[in-house]
């Protein structure tokens, strides 16, 4: 119970229903705060305790300096109200829960107080690979396989359905986990019994999936963790935080004709990662939210983790009451969420510009048609530029070069970061006027190939489409551009216009109400005759799970080493993700998904060249089937209402034949099966004593793996197809796995075995101790190259502890824990690098791995460090306190140097982590001591 300090519990009545609420305007100086740090105020005075939170920490709060520097704002206890995982990230979730079951019965526990504490729910979608596509029974066989390949997998989280309070999972083939979110978990405001009435505050979520801040686009206060801070929550843990900075990003104007979310989220990438709004909270404010549409907003929140922003976060107002009736919440409920925002002041005021550490603006007329790629998601190009800029890239320009199409004018990068004004003038500038194309680069590789496909020869060529995916959270949430997909397609098809042969069309659906409104529409038959039958309701490409391509096409970019691209409409490219026959892959809407796969190539202008020509012989161009916004609208209130929404998510936690036949156990423990290549029962808790042991210099440490700057999670963690060459293929050979068994990397998350044999192993991944190689391999001092779990080996079996070696924004991406965890489990005690990103950094912590940074301006390329030396970290031993910086003693071959380096460890909670090795050892430890 809040010890209220402030006074600031009161009622607020509902209908008939009384409600406990803790008041922001009791607390001086709460009206200037932007909306989300709001929502964090309010979390701290319902939680306040006198222990965790504090009275202090709430005054911090409510007397936050929007002018601070990073780095000195003071560390507050955030609880949130619920969690929400997916089953890749979520599976070594549970099975880490059941592991503590494990360690808790070890020493005379009870193992049912290992149990989840606040409401926690996992989806299941990212299992499901489109293998089969292109015909009518694409979803059922794709289903098939899924539930075949993931049965024991599927079995324990059938088993923690039941044995686990507080924790339900959505069955396979239902929907992606921020879809079904947005659509049926989230509350906006939340309740709870409490001791004489109910009380009511604001819904917030941590996820699993960086992606989470999806929910964002709601009003909803929600980002992504890794699971291990995740599975600290579940279990009662407030999250350590500092009190982030707030970019306001106003918005004024509308949305052109012929644009649509996609374009106007790409255009927002590229803002806000040149506005530098790594580890801040981005609020949307001003004259022109109320033009953006709720899922428009939902699609914003979705990529923030493609911002490197922790939420890009919009107010409750008119337009999200509009979208919890259209979703069929109930009606009391939605009465709550008006009265309550309206109370608290957070209702949006498009007059009011709260404080704000910075404020950036974006005239949504200055959104135009676009694309991002070839491997970064910030990386716009206006479709007006796309054919010259693939050529360019084809012919080896960089990414601003082959924008600029060798045009004189300034770059964008000479702005400064710290300059909204100017940050906003690179984005709506004016583009120089066009008169026909580009000229061609007289350079770029054209090497077409001859392939025969069902008895008709074709051709492809560097450049050429061979993937094009309607898939992932990020737009298959937005009606408005599935519809646009869907009436596009109608067009084409009246038109005569089909796919080209060796595309590979896939259509991925993020809910079931999707097809609903598909079929009430009568689209679903056009979609059919372009290739796009629905092969799956989950992530798919966007993840990794394209399946194979066409096998002529395969076949013909693996002998004549094509540069082949995937056109989709998700939220990453990043190298080596999508697939690993494509070397380009570039995000875009839905409607241009399918225009690229009519068109089949990159070398094509949408907007000057005809995408075909009918059966009359006449040139067909994409104005001529693009819908306009009014067919769209018309199309969407006529077949898109709540009880599709309500019908379908009436039985969401039921399943199919398959889910419902399991029968799990009712034991409070977990029946492992040793044969298991899927569920093994982690390390970690493995002779763990009771009292941590005390903190340790690093003495004698060699690099594993030296990386540069930009690396990903993508790059460290396993993701994506197991090659049977690889460790990880060895290993499941060796335990009588067919190379058609091994499934993906992310299916065997639950495989501490699988996964440490994949970390590092990623097929783009340049370690700079094999210049020339791409790959997880490395090399030992002297040695020969060999891959990086095997090194790891070697080094174990010598008790050697490792080090890693990085650049700037070193783990930015997706925020899989595996990138933590398959670290720590290869041996490396610390990363060294010029910059961490958020989540990863705080994962490191949460497996005991410690974070250090160089000194500003230094880099291991500054200091001149080749990967070769021994490395020692200083200044731990028989310290009362984690130190803030420490001593780097550098042996190369004798020569002693010494570097100082900063401890990434921000806050005493994560302190208290990395002295127990980790978050779990530390709630496990406090667990044994309650």
């Amino acid at each position: 119970m809040s010890r209220n300090t402030f006074g600031s519990r009161d009622q607020l009545t509902v209908g008939d229903v009384v409600y406990d609420i803790f008041r922001l305007d009791q607390v001086e100086g709460s009206a200037r705060l932007p909306y989300s740090l709001k929502v964090l105020l309010e979390n701290l005075l319902r939680n306040e305790d006198g222990r965790l939170v504090t009275a202090a920490q709430v005054r911090a709060l409510a007397t936050w300096d929007p002018s601070a520097t990073a780095g000195t704002s003071t560390e507050i206890q955030f609880t949130p109200a619920r969690v929400l995982m997916q089953d890749f990230t979520g599976v070594p979730c549970v099975v880490d829960l059941v592991a503590m079951r494990d360690a808790m019965t070890a020493v005379g526990g009870d193992p049912a107080r290992i149990n989840p504490l606040i409401p926690t729910d996992l989806v299941i979608d990212h299992s499901v690979i489109a293998d089969v596509f292109g015909r009518a029974d694409a979803f059922r066989i794709n289903a098939d396989l899924e539930f075949e390949r993931n049965h024991e997998r599927y079995e324990l989280l059938r088993w923690g359905q039941q044995a686990f309070d507080s924790f339900r999972v959505v069955p396979p083939d239902t929907g992606i986990c921020h879809q079904v979110n947005l659509e049926y978990l989230a509350r906006v405001v939340f309740t709870r019994d409490g001791p004489q009435r109910p009380v009511a505050y604001p819904d917030t979520v941590v996820g699993t999936d960086s992606h989470t801040p999806m929910i964002n686009g709601l009003g909803v206060l929600g980002w992504g963790v890794g699971g291990i801070e995740a599975e600290a929550a579940m279990l009662g843990q407030p999250m350590s935080m500092l009190i982030p900075h707030v970019v306001g990003l106003k918005l004024t104007g509308e949305l052109p004709e012929g644009t649509t979310a996609t374009d106007l989220v790409l255009t927002v990438a590229e803002l806000l990662r040149r506005t530098r709004v790594v580890g801040k909270f981005v609020d949307f404010f001003g004259p022109g939210v109320a033009s953006v549409p709720l899922a428009t907003r939902a699609t914003l929140g979705n990529m923030s983790p493609e911002y490197g922003s922790t939420v890009t976060i919009f107010p409750v107002d008119d337009e999200t009451l509009d979208y919890l009736r259209l979703t069929g919440r109930p009606a009391h409920q939605i009465d709550l969420v008006e009265a309550y925002a309206k109370e608290q002041g957070l209702w949006h005021d498009a007059d009011r510009v709260p404080d704000y550490s910075q404020i950036v603006e974006l005239d949504l007329s200055s959104v135009e048609p676009s694309l991002a790629g070839p491997t970064r998601p910030q990386d716009r190009i206006p479709l007006k530029s796309a054919q010259r800029a693939v050529r360019g890239l084809l012919a080896g320009q960089t990414h601003a070069e082959a924008v600029r199409g060798g045009l004189d004018e300034a770059s964008a990068d000479s702005f400064p970061a710290s300059d909204p004004i100017a940050v906003s003038a690179r984005i709506s500038r004016d583009e120089p006027p066009h008169t026909g194309s580009y000229d061609e680069p007289k350079t770029w590789p054209s090497d077409p190939t001859q392939i025969l496909l069902d008895g008709t020869t074709a051709s492809i060529d560097h450049g050429d489409v061979v993937i094009a995916a309607i898939t992932s959270c990020t737009n298959t949430s937005n009606p408005s551009v599935m519809i646009g997909a869907g009436l596009l397609a109608k067009k084409a098809v009246e038109r005569g216009l089909r796919s080209k042969p060796w595309v590979k069309t896939t259509l991925a659906p993020g809910s079931r109400v999707v097809t609903d409104y598909y079929e009430r529409a009568g689209l679903t038959p056009y979609l059919d005759r372009l290739g796009f039958n629905l092969v799956g309701y989950g992530c798919t490409t966007c993840i990794g799970n394209s399946g194979p391509l066409i096998p002529e096409v395969s076949a013909a970019v693996a002998e004549h080493d094509l540069t082949v691209a995937s056109v989709l409409s998700g939220n990453r490219n990043f190298e080596g993700r999508i697939h690993a026959e494509t070397t380009m892959n570039f995000l875009t809407s839905p409607p241009l998904v399918i225009a690229y796969a009519l068109v089949g190539t990159m070398h094509t202008d949408l907007l000057r060249e005809p995408l075909g020509q009918d059966d009359d012989g006449q040139d067909v161009y994409l104005r001529d089937i693009w819908p306009t916004t009014a067919e769209i609208k018309a199309v969407v209130d006529a077949n898109v209402e709540a009880g599709m929404f309500t019908a379908g998510y009436a039985d969401v936690l039921t399943g199919d034949v398959n889910w419902r036949g399991m029968a799990p156990n009712d034991s409070q423990t977990f029946s492992w099966d040793p044969a298991s290549t899927y569920v093994r029962r982690p390390p970690y808790f493995d002779g763990m004593p009771t009292e941590p042991e005390p903190v340790r210099d690093i003495n004698g440490a060699r690099v594993l793996v030296h990386l540069g700057d930009s690396v990903t999670t993508d790059h460290i963690s396993p993701a994506g197809a197991i090659k049977a060459d690889s460790p990880a293929g060895r290993y499941l050979l060796e335990h009588r796995v067919e190379p058609k068994d091994f499934n993906s990397y992310g299916s065997r998350r639950g495989n501490h075995d699988v996964m440490i044999r994949g970390t590092f192993a990623n097929i783009r991944l340049r370690n700079k101790l094999v210049p020339g190689t791409e790959g997880g391999y490395t090399r030992l001092p002297g040695g020969q190259e060999q891959s990086i779990f095997d090194a790891a080996q070697a080094y174990a079996r010598d008790d050697v502890p490792l080090l890693v070696l990085a650049g700037s924004d070193y783990g930015s991406g997706s925020s899989r824990d595996w990138a933590a965890k398959g670290t720590k489990l290869l041996g490396v005690k610390a990363v060294l690098a010029t910059s961490f990103e958020r989540i990863h950094r705080s994962n490191l912590i949460g497996m005991g791995v410690l974070p250090l940074q160089f000194q500003e301006g230094q880099s291991a390329e500054e200091l001149g460090l080749s990967g070769e030396e021994i490395y020692s970290i200083l200044g731990f031993e028989d310290a009362d306190e984690l130190p803030r910086e420490v001593t780097v003693r550098v042996d190369t071959d004798g020569q002693i140097r010494d570097l100082t380096a900063r401890v990434r460890i921000d806050t005493p909670a994560e302190a208290a982590y990395y002295r127990h090795g980790g978050i779990l050892p530390y709630v496990l430890r406090q667990m044994l001591l309650a």
